[in-house]
């Protein structure tokens, strides 16, 4: 079973000098990583980039200090940043403080109540579909800033949409100069990492951004013209838990913790698979949810596992929650030293960084592989997710996509399920075929096969006898599982053949649907002796019931 104890407590009993030295090493170039991703996925966000700062810190050290795996490196991440935005616009910060806490107490009720296990039924056409979708709308977000686009006062503009719609409409305003400093940006962060590994190139983009508009004077807004910057320490606020706005903030917040499970275990698998150990997926989720409480509480945002920092923490030689505590308390340091710095950041640069952080988690390549080779029905979950999530927002697309996944599943299931009279099954080399026993002309024989449930008990009402008829045996050795409905079809179908005298046997009934059976007073309404464990038994039982009785 799953433990509920942090992997810190367990790595530490063989802890070493010189895992002590490789994790700060990698806490430090996480940070350095961390630093300008942090603060552009603030800005994404609608919040202030010392936000982003202060969810990587807090929610960052409290989920490695707890965490269910020994290298997960958490903070802000792409997949939230709409979310949020939202609900900032709607909502302000305080209802945001509120969503994120309430998100944090429902982590750990699912970590607590073990649903760590549960999150492996989301399918993986819906994980990929609002993955991509998300990627899409933070691209859509950033075009304004890329392109030094300038809206007129008073556009609405909070909807992927209306952002979509408000950058068309105001495209004579493009800032050529923010645009080259795009777009020289974007080129340092497309051609450094094969120039160099070791410094991150979001770090140099920045730098390169910083050198065009204050070293030669480009016209380009920074962070500082647009955002109060602070380097003061988060302070706890307290957020408004009236009765009226946990019913409003409750939506929010579901989709926040469901978001922040699928991102933080997803991250975790692949963690597990790089460094080849397993993860406490009950214990991670606890984590995550005491984070984001923390993170609410002082003025952050909602923080999940990041995949790409935990990569690079891999790659860097951390092995343990330290240097995840180690990158925390170095970008607690920034904050104080270097944040009022941050102001001279330009927007088209955070726009570059952010396009970057799109394409990185968009999965194109696993989008087209699925859409050229997955069933029908899973590319249209894939595609309707997608589309939902972009033209309306991700808790549209994970409800409409989990409802329309399990409708085909049913419909999957059900096309599996059969009800056959045996006169149609004449296979030789089959042992239990009906060639290699005889029936006599009064019983009939009806095979039941795949999972009865509610989307095919109708198949049921489709079993037939003749005049002569005066024993029906139905087999059911490939029936795996039962549900009520196809229960109360067995039923009515017994009670039909009692009233003109028919006897009725059961072959080989399954444990699953046996206990159904029992537990619905079925096996004593037919009577014990009427289930047979094999055919032969069946068919012996059901001579019995010839045409003179």
């Amino acid at each position: 079973m799953d433990k509920l104890k942090p992997m810190l407590f367990t790595v530490m009993k063989g802890y070493t000098k010189e895992q002590f030295v490789k994790d700060v090493v990698a806490g430090i170039i996480v940070a350095i990583i961390a630093l300008p991703l942090s603060i552009a996925l603030a800005l994404a966000s609608g919040v202030g980039p010392e936000q982003g700062i202060y969810t990587a810190i807090i929610a960052g050290f409290i989920i490695s200090f707890l965490g269910g795996s020994s290298v997960q490196i958490a903070g802000p991440t792409a997949a939230f940043a709409t979310i949020v935005a939202g609900i900032v616009a709607e909502n302000g910060m305080s209802g945001l403080a509120t969503a994120t806490i309430l998100a944090g107490i429902i982590l750990i009720v699912m970590g607590l109540l073990r649903f760590g296990s549960l999150i492996k039924f989301i399918p993986y056409t819906i994980t990929v579909g609002f993955t991509a979708g998300i990627a899409v709308t933070i691209v859509i977000g950033q075009l304004k800033d890329f392109f030094g686009i300038t809206y007129a006062q008073g556009t609405q503009a909070v909807e992927t949409m209306e952002k979509l719609k408000a950058d068309v409409a105001f495209a004579g305003t493009v800032n050529w100069q923010a645009v080259i400093v795009g777009v020289v940006c974007l080129a340092v962060l497309i051609v450094w990492p094969k120039i160099s590994e070791k410094i991150p190139g979001s770090l140099i983009a920045v730098i390169v951004g910083i050198v065009m508009v204050k070293g030669i004077g480009m016209h380009v807004n920074t962070i500082g013209d647009l955002y109060t910057i602070s380097n003061a320490l988060p302070k706890p606020v307290m957020p408004d838990f009236s009765l009226e706005t946990v019913g409003r903030m409750l939506p929010d917040a579901f989709t926040i913790a469901i978001l922040a499970a699928i991102e933080s275990l997803l991250s975790c698998v692949v963690a597990d698979g790089m460094v080849n150990s397993r993860h406490r997926s009950n214990m991670e989720l606890v984590a995550q949810g005491a984070g984001n409480i923390g993170s609410a509480l002082f003025g952050g945002i909602p923080a999940t596992g990041a995949i790409a920092r935990t990569a690079a923490n891999i790659k860097n030689g951390g092995r343990t929650p330290v240097a995840g505590m180690v990158h925390a308390i170095v970008l607690l340091l920034v904050l104080v030293v270097l944040m009022p710095y941050a102001a001279l950041i330009p927007m088209p640069t955070i726009a570059a960084i952010l396009f970057m952080v799109a394409y990185n988690m968009c999965q194109w390549g696993t989008f087209v592989h699925l859409v050229k080779t997955a069933p029908k029905s899973d590319i249209i979950v894939l595609v309707l997710t997608f589309a939902l999530t972009v033209i309306f927002d991700l808790v549209v697309a994970i409800e409409i996509g989990m409802i329309l996944a399990c409708l085909l599943l049913l419909r999957r299931m059900s096309e599996e399920s059969e009800v056959k009279s045996w006169k149609y099954i004449e296979d030789e080399n089959d042992p239990d075929s009906i060639m290699l026993r005889k029936v006599p002309k009064h019983v009939r024989v009806y095979e039941i096969s795949g999972p009865m449930f509610f989307g095919a008990a109708d198949r049921i009402a489709t079993i037939s006898v003749k005049d002569f008829t005066r024993c029906l045996v139905i087999r059911m050795r490939a029936v795996n599982a039962l549900d009520a409905t196809a229960m109360h079809s067995l039923e009515e179908l017994y009670d039909k053949l009692s009233k003109k005298h028919i006897a009725v046997v059961f072959s080989h009934v399954n444990e699953q649907p046996m206990h159904v059976m029992q537990k619905a007073g079925f096996v004593e309404k037919v009577g014990s002796e009427n289930f047979c464990e094999h055919i032969d038994e069946a068919l012996e039982r059901a001579a019995g019931f010839d045409s003179n009785d």
